[in-house]
C-alpha cells in the first residue's frame, strides 16, 4: 500500500519543479479562460433555451396523438 505522507512530499516536490509564468503572461491568459468559459455558458443556455422551446411546441402540435 502506498504511503500518502511519501505521496504528498512527491506532490510538493514535483510542484516546484513547475515553471509559473510571470505575472504579465498570466493575467490575460486567465482573462482569456474567463471571457471562452462565459461564452461557452451563454452559448449553452441559449441552445438549452431553443431546445426546450422546440420539444414544448413539438408536445403541443403532437400531444394528443398516441
Amino acid at each position: 500500500m502506498a504511503n500518502p505522507a511519501k505521496y504528498m512530499k512527491e506532490v510538493v516536490k514535483e510542484g516546484k519543479r513547475i515553471r509559473w509564468p510571470e505575472k504579465d503572461k498570466l493575467w490575460p491568459s486567465i482573462a482569456v479562460v474567463i471571457f471562452i468559459a462565459m461564452f461557452a455558458a451563454i452559448f449553452l443556455a441559449l441552445e438549452d433555451y431553443t431546445a426546450s422551446s422546440i420539444i414544448d411546441q413539438l408536445t403541443k402540435a403532437f400531444g394528443g396523438i398516441k
